[in-house]
């Protein structure tokens, strides 16, 4: 039920940053004529964006819209496997690298796009003899390896929706997932690397097969090469069993409807959500979306830093970019193993121009410190991308100048996994920035910051985004429950998806995301958002990273907490914690400020970089924090309790 008050704004930012000139001379898109033609004829607009594509058989119809129920380019067959390699061959980008890999221990392969389009349809054939065809579905449990990227396009080639589960799941999060998609093919691997350890993938798959008993096969990847069990007439090999196969697989001309993945979100009841993508309108959107927003061209190298097993891996490391003939890096480790300068030794060893990854990393980048960057030749980037939760305005300073140098345009773009591709974004050609807001919606989305009655909302004042038209990139339903997909995005704005963000909209219709309306705080009367004031405690130079989160509190309803990371060589005294309130309140004003504010070394994060305010927010009220497996590191929710018990037996300050 959403709320009968907006979220009030507070967090003002006033820098402007247009594009280079050089820039927007060679980009793609250089003028926002391309805003009105998408808004005077959207259908129209789609339509040439998946002229980009090949189709085996032109669509009848562009749209077919019986809300919330969308079909695009209805009648059309399109293949995305084909799309991403077939389609490049007999062209110069046939021996252009397609994927340049990396693994954690320092070992590097290249595949150039005639290499993984010959081992894409030997896998595909892998498949084939499994006896699987389009309408089955088939679950990867990989590390960021090559081979994940070549079973997902193998998958493809067929018809066989894919399920990426991320590596760092448990045994019961991937039989769950395993057993709610009915796969009966796993694809996994022995282990993969992470922070200079193994990470023993094939042990949690096996106890998650004893748990989903629909499995009847599961292919190993030997990436580590350490002694796992092999259950006879189940398990094989990877390599054994695509040694003897051909790479001879014509791609299957799939309606444009047919699912092609699902990939599994969490939900606030606890039980995750299957969110199903479809073939033609996803791979429009995310080839559109990768090709104007990166302005890939064809000598770029490309790097986003997400994990496959998220949907920023699936649209911008394998789909997007393969679609556009891009060469993409693709890393298997952590950001600093064995160095903080690992991203930064290899942005210059492999001539990245094109660098997309998350404010949380780009935050842990600040703490660092500066000589790490400084340290290389960052010189050959030309754009930089910010992706995951709101970036605030100081974190996007610093990427800016310490890693931009100064002269690359950034992309802070907002999406979701449902929305399949990005949806706000700054058209780096063309778009004025502002630092900490993603600006206008991409050409053809349409977007509003609206109240619970699904009324705009005044610029500058606070309330719910949504999306108030169908597109391409759109998830189709929920997986076997299309009733939770009608609750969750379509009932609580009646006509509009419902994104569950706050957001404002500033006088110039520049979006500002605000962050989940779950961790929107009561503050005595007040709506705020928990970015603005996470933004405003970032902004003092001792801060490196801070979660702000709520808990119950008698007289004001709600009591601000905020846990805050200091920058490398800072040091925490006894007066910090005071200082850092005066600041909030000289930045936003006397309601945001915490009323318990604890220096912590780290915050608890999943892999991909999210912050997990949920678990923060319930160690806070003193309540049960629930699965924590996707965690990069459990033992920082220990730290946190510690803080709290200590702080706890001194007596409060008036």
């Amino acid at each position: 039920m959403l709320s009968e008050k907006t979220i009030e704004s507070v967090l003002k930012e006033g820098s402007r940053f247009p594009p280079p000139k050089d820039f927007t001379a060679a980009a793609h898109w250089r003028d926002d004529a391309i805003y009105a033609e998408a808004e005077r004829d959207p259908e129209t607009f789609w339509a040439k964006m998946a002229g980009m594509l090949h189709w085996s058989r032109r669509w009848d119809r562009v749209l077919e819209w019986d809300s919330p129920w969308a079909k695009w380019f209805v009648g059309g067959k399109i293949n995305v496997s084909e799309n991403c390699l077939d389609r490049h061959m007999g062209t110069p980008r046939q021996n252009k690298a397609a994927l340049i890999f990396e693994g954690e221990p320092g070992d590097t392969r290249t595949y150039t796009y005639a290499q993984l389009w010959r081992e894409v349809q030997r896998f595909a054939n892998v498949l084939k003899a499994e006896g699987l065809k389009a309408g089955d579905t088939v679950t990867l449990y990989l590390p960021m390896v090559p081979e994940l990227a070549i079973a997902m396009l193998a998958c493809a080639r067929l018809g066989v929706t894919h399920s990426v589960v991320f590596g760092g799941f448990s045994a019961k999060s991937l039989a769950d997932r395993i057993e709610d998609a009915q796969s009966r093919v796993l694809i996994t691997a022995d282990g993969g690397w992470r922070k200079g350890n193994i990470v023993p993938l094939k042990k949690t798959a096996d106890e998650a097969v004893a748990a989903a008993p629909g499995v009847r096969r599961v292919i190993v990847l030997k990436r580590t090469g350490q002694a796992v069990d092999m259950k006879a007439g189940r398990d094989v090999w990877w390599h054994e069993a695509i040694a003897p196969m051909k790479a001879d697989c014509p791609p299957e001309a799939l309606d444009s409807e047919h699912p092609l993945f699902i990939l599994y979100t969490s939900g606030t009841t606890g039980k995750p959500k299957g969110v199903v993508h479809t073939t033609g309108g996803y791979l429009v959107g995310v080839t559109a979306t990768a090709k104007y927003i990166f302005d890939l061209k064809d000598e770029d190298v490309f790097w986003c830093t997400a994990d496959i097993g998220w949907v920023t891996g699936h649209s911008y490391i394998v789909y997007g970019p393969l679609a556009n003939g891009a060469t993409c890096v693709m890393y298997e480790g952590a950001p600093d193993s064995p160095k903080p300068d690992r991203f930064w030794d290899m942005v210059e060893r492999h001539g990245v121009t094109v660098f997309y990854t998350a404010p949380t990393a780009i935050r842990a980048f600040m703490r660092w410190g500066d000589d790490w960057p400084k340290g290389h030749d960052l010189s050959s980037l030309r754009l930089l991308g910010s992706v995951g939760e709101p970036i605030n305005p100081e974190a996007w300073m610093w990427y800016r100048r310490t890693i931009g140098g100064e002269r690359c345009p950034i992309v802070d773009t907002w999406w979701q996994t449902e929305t399949g591709c990005i949806l706000i974004t700054p058209l780096p050609g063309i778009t004025s920035t502002k630092p900490g807001s993603a600006t206008r919606p991409f050409p053809g989305i349409s977007a509003a910051v609206v109240d619970e009655h699904g009324r705009p909302v005044p610029p500058d004042k606070g309330g719910y985004l949504v999306i108030t038209k169908p597109w391409p990139a759109m998830l189709r339903t929920i997986h076997r429950d299309p009733e939770r997909y009608v609750q969750t995005y379509w009932s609580q704005v009646k006509g509009m998806y419902f994104t569950g963000d706050g957001a404002r909209r500033d006088k110039d219709g520049y979006f500002w995301i605000m962050g989940r309306i779950d961790d929107v705080l009561n503050v005595s009367g007040h709506r705020l958002g928990t970015m603005e004031v996470e933004s405003a405690l970032v902004s003092h130079p001792a801060v490196a990273e801070a979660a702000v989160v709520g808990r119950p509190d008698s007289l004001t309803g709600q009591a601000v907490v905020a846990f805050v990371v200091l920058r490398q060589g800072k040091a925490k005294t006894t007066e910090l914690p005071a200082e850092l309130k005066k600041h909030v309140r000289t930045e936003i004003g006397p309601t945001a400020v915490p009323a318990d504010l604890y220096l912590v070394e780290r915050l608890p994060k999943t892999r991909s970089g999210k912050i997990m305010r949920r678990v923060l927010r319930a160690v806070s009220s003193g309540e049960s924090i629930g699965d924590v497996t996707t965690l990069e590191d459990p033992s920082a929710v220990d730290e946190v309790r510690a803080w709290l018990a200590a702080v706890k037996q001194e007596p409060r300050k008036p």
